[in-house]
C-alpha cells in the first residue's frame, strides 16, 4: 500500500465550510494552484504568511508520497488599483512613479519576491507562470465566455454578465454571498461606466493612447482583467477541473468568486474540488497597512533595522513563528511573540544535536511510535502544524530525559526518533539551522571597511571627487555610510 493511503489527509474546504477528507482526481497526483504575487511592490510579510502556508502543504503532500503540480502565478499586468476596474493598473502606476518601464517594475519586484521566499527555505513551484505569457489564453478564454452568451463587448472592452451568468449558475458559492443582496448594496451606474450592472467585471479592458501595457485582440487594443489570468493558467497547466486551490483569504471575494464564475462559463463545470484560504497575519494586533505605517518588510525584519522590533531575527525563526500557528487563523506578530519563537526554535535546534548522543538501552520507556503516529495525525487534520510543533516539543522533554537518566531509549527507536524529527522539521515543516543560510558577512564587512579607510584619506586629501564616488558607488549596491563622531559606520 502507497504511503499516502495510510493516511487520511483531511483539509477544511472553503467551498463547503468543512473539513473534507482529501481524495484526488487522479491516483496518487495532485494539481495545485496558488495566487502569486501582483509584482508592483516588495513583498511584505503578510504576503509570505500565505506563500509559507502553501510551501508546507507542498511539501506534506510530497511527503506522503503524492506527485504535485504546483503551479503559482505572477501577475505582471491587469491588477487595478482599487480592484473594481477603474483607475490605474498597479505596475503601470509603479513605472510611472519610478520612471521606469512597467516590464522593469515586475522585475525588480519578481526578484525581490523571490529572493526573500527562498530566505524563508520555500521550494520553487513546478510552474510559475506569467499573466503577460498567457495573453493568448486569456483571450481563447474571453472568447469561450463569449461564444457561451457570458459576456459582452463594448467600445472595445468586455464584461463578464453576472446576472445572466447567476441564472444558469450559481454566482456567490465560495463566499455565501446572495446576488441580489450584492446588487442592492452597490450604487446605481451613472451612464459613464460600459457595464450593464455595478457586478459585472472586465475581461478584456480597451487600452487608452497612453497605456504602455497593451495586445491587440479580436476587441481591439487592449489589456486582461485580473481575475482572468489564474482562469487561463490553472487550466491550461492542471486542466479544467484540478484538486486544490489557494491563496489569501482576502481573494475569496471577488477573486476566487470570479474565477469559479469564468470556469463554469467557459468549460460547464467547477473548476477546484478543494479551496483552501490562508489568514492575516497583524502587526501589533492591528492589520498591516503601509498607509499607516504599521508594516514591516522582511528585509527590515532580518536586519533588524526598523522601529518596530528591538533586534535582527533570522529567516528561520520567522518562519518557525508563522508556523506555530494554524494557517486558517489570524497571527499576530510582535516583538515579544517572535522573542518567545527564537527561544523555542533554539531548544528544538538543540535538542535534534543531542539525538545522535542519547544512550541506548534494552528497552524503552518512551512510546516513540505512538508520537511519531500523534506527528502525522496533526498533520493529517488539515495539515496543523502547531499541534505538530507541540507534539516535537514533546519528544524534546524526552530526549533531556534520556539525558538525564530518567528515560530510556532502545536503538531502533532511537534511529525512529532521528528520522521521524528531521523528516518532520526539515522536510515538512521546512526548518533549517542558523548556519545554513549565508549570513556570512565578515568578508563584506573587511571590504567596506578597507574602503571607508580609503575614503578618509582621500577626504584628508581633499580629494572629494574620489571620496564621494565611493560612497556613492556603494550606495547604489546597497550599502549605505553614516559619517559620525564615532567614525563612519555602514548599514545594508
Amino acid at each position: 500500500m502507497t504511503f499516502y493511503q495510510n493516511n487520511h489527509l483531511k483539509i477544511y474546504n472553503s467551498l463547503s465550510g468543512q473539513k473534507e477528507t482529501f481524495t484526488p482526481i487522479h491516483e496518487g497526483k495532485v494539481g495545485m494552484y496558488v495566487c502569486g504575487p501582483t509584482v508592483y511592490n516588495f513583498v511584505h510579510l503578510g504576503n509570505c504568511r500565505t506563500f509559507i502556508s502553501f510551501d508546507l502543504v507542498f511539501r506534506y503532500l510530497k511527503h506522503l508520497g503524492y506527485q504535485v503540480r504546483y503551479v503559482r502565478n505572477i501577475t505582471d499586468v491587469g491588477h487595478i488599483v482599487d480592484d473594481a476596474d477603474s483607475g490605474e493598473d498597479k505596475i503601470a502606476q509603479k513605472a510611472r512613479l519610478e520612471q521606469i518601464e512597467p516590464m522593469e517594475v515586475a522585475q525588480k519586484y519578481t526578484v525581490n519576491f523571490h529572493n526573500t521566499l527562498k530566505q524563508f527555505n520555500n521550494l520553487e513551484p513546478s510552474i510559475e507562470p506569467t499573466a503577460t505569457g498567457h495573453i493568448i489564453e486569456q483571450i481563447q478564454v474571453i472568447q469561450r465566455i463569449i461564444d457561451n452568451g457570458f459576456a459582452y463587448e463594448v467600445n472595445g472592452s468586455v464584461y463578464f454578465d453576472i446576472e445572466k451568468f447567476d441564472k444558469s449558475y450559481d454566482y456567490g458559492v465560495l463566499s455565501g454571498r446572495n446576488i441580489e443582496d450584492m446588487i442592492s448594496n452597490t450604487r446605481d451606474l451613472d451612464g459613464q461606466s460600459d457595464k450593464r450592472n455595478p457586478l459585472d467585471f472586465a475581461l478584456w479592458k480597451k487600452a487608452e493612447p497612453e497605456h504602455i501595457m497593451r495586445w491587440p485582440s479580436p476587441w481591439g487594443d487592449g489589456f486582461p482583467g485580473w481575475h482572468l489570468e489564474c482562469t487561463a493558467m490553472s487550466t491550461k497547466y492542471l486542466g479544467d477541473h484540478f484538486d486544490i486551490h489557494g491563496g489569501g483569504m482576502d481573494l475569496k471575494f471577488p477573486h476566487h468568486e470570479c474565477e469559479i464564475a469564468q470556469n463554469e462559463a467557459s468549460c460547464g463545470n467547477t473548476p477546484v474540488n478543494y479551496w483552501m484560504h490562508a489568514n492575516m497575519l497583524t502587526l501589533n494586533g492591528k492589520k498591516m497597512s503601509k498607509s499607516t505605517g504599521n508594516n514591516i518588510l522582511p528585509q527590515e525584519l532580518f536586519s533588524g533595522e526598523n522601529s518596530i522590533l528591538s533586534k535582527a531575527y533570522h529567516p528561520a525563526v520567522v518562519r518557525f513563528f508563522i508556523l506555530q500557528a494554524h494557517y486558517r487563523s489570524i497571527l499576530d506578530f510582535s516583538d515579544d511573540a517572535i522573542q518567545a519563537s527564537e527561544k523555542g526554535f533554539q531548544r528544538l535546534m538543540e535538542a535534534i544535536d543531542k539525538v545522535a548522543d542519547l544512550p541506548v538501552s534494552n528497552t524503552s520507556s518512551f512510546d516513540v511510535n505512538s508520537w511519531k503516529q500523534k506527528c502525522y495525525d496533526a498533520m493529517n487534520d488539515d495539515f496543523n502544524s502547531p499541534i505538530l510543533i507541540a507534539h516535537l516539543f514533546d519528544a524534546v522533554k524526552n530526549i533531556n530525559s534520556i539525558l538525564d537518566g530518567k528515560e530510556t531509549i532502545s536503538e531502533t527507536d532511537k534511529q525512529v526518533l532521528h528520522e521521524t524529527l528531521n523528516s518532520f522539521v526539515f522536510d515538512v515543516l521546512g526548518l533549517f539551522k542558523e548556519e545554513n543560510v549565508s549570513t556570512d558577512h565578515s568578508k563584506l564587512e573587511e571590504v567596506v571597511q578597507m574602503l571607508i579607510k580609503m575614503r578618509a584619506e582621500a577626504r584628508a586629501n581633499k580629494d572629494f571627487a574620489q571620496s564621494d564616488y565611493i560612497r556613492n558607488q556603494l550606495a547604489e549596491i546597497g550599502i549605505e555610510l553614516k559619517d559620525g563622531k564615532e567614525g563612519t559606520t555602514f548599514s545594508l
